[in-house]
């Protein structure tokens, strides 16, 4: 799959790789950067032979939110993704995750700053790791505006909500360490490693089965707002069939024979 002008895609294996590649900004939010990661977003869950998806940023930096200037009447380059986006009124915000979920897993690479929109991509992938010196931290109020991606509804959701509040209201910076220590991020890690520590997670994640893979992250998500009793009842209409798929009798037999079990999706 070809990227964009300021998203790069590659293939790492079954993981598909996607760079926001705006260093010189950051990678602030731009035009070209959400048709991409839309298209992105799209072609893993079209492949089958992607397993993971991990999402990291070039040049030290994860994405910085929107493009501000822009937002000022500075203008935004990529004026030929325009009509992808007049097409699609929705596609911004599915490509930032606001309400849309990939089938397959997302895993984050953070290294600098990770704010405002960054942060809010962040909250629609599944696995976080973090640099040492990556920043996190919802801006939008300082600067007058609503963390409109979606941080009102997901963030409480995902941390406590002392802490999702603070974020919220102060506007404040967070370090690593402060975005581990409320659940933000999963793993931190040293400065410059977080990519081959996300890609390692991604690793693990392809050697599973893949369709057990998509039903356990469906299952995650489609029973957090039920009650405890109807989400055991979906959780038992998601699961049970994957026990009849031929990869859940590979499973069991290649633990029989005391191999790697060679997955094939079906």
């Amino acid at each position: 799959m070809a990227g964009t002008e300021h998203l790069t895609v590659r293939r790492e294996g079954a993981t598909l790789v996607l760079t926001l590649d705006r260093p010189q900004a950051r990678n602030a939010l731009s035009l070209p950067m959400l048709v991409g990661l839309y298209d992105g977003w799209t072609e893993a869950d079209r492949d089958d032979t992607v397993r993971s998806i991990v999402l990291t940023g070039a040049g030290g930096a994860f994405c910085a939110g929107m493009d501000l200037k822009a937002l000022a009447g500075d203008g935004m380059t990529g004026e030929e993704y325009r009509d992808r986006i007049e097409a699609d009124p929705d596609l911004h915000w599915k490509a930032m995750l606001r309400h849309h979920r990939p089938r397959k897993p997302v895993v984050a690479a953070v290294e600098g700053p990770c704010v405002a929109g960054g942060t809010e991509i962040l909250q629609g992938t599944d696995i976080r790791v973090a640099a040492e010196s990556a920043t996190f931290g919802l801006f939008e109020v300082r600067r007058g505006l609503f963390p409109i991606g979606g941080s009102t509804v997901r963030l409480p959701r995902q941390i406590p909500r002392t802490h999702a509040l603070e974020m919220l209201l102060t506007g404040r910076a967070y370090s690593a360490a402060e975005a581990a220590a409320v659940g933000l991020v999963g793993h931190v890690v040293p400065d410059g490693t977080a990519l081959a520590r996300a890609l390692e997670i991604a690793d693990r994640i392809n050697a599973c089965g893949p369709l057990a893979v998509e039903a356990v992250k469906a299952s995650v998500y489609e029973t957090a707002d039920l009650a405890e009793t109807d989400g055991l009842a979906a959780e038992l209409a998601r699961g049970w069939p994957v026990f009849d798929t031929a990869d859940a009798k590979e499973g069991a037999r290649a633990f029989a024979e005391k191999r790697p079990p060679v997955f094939r999706r079906a």
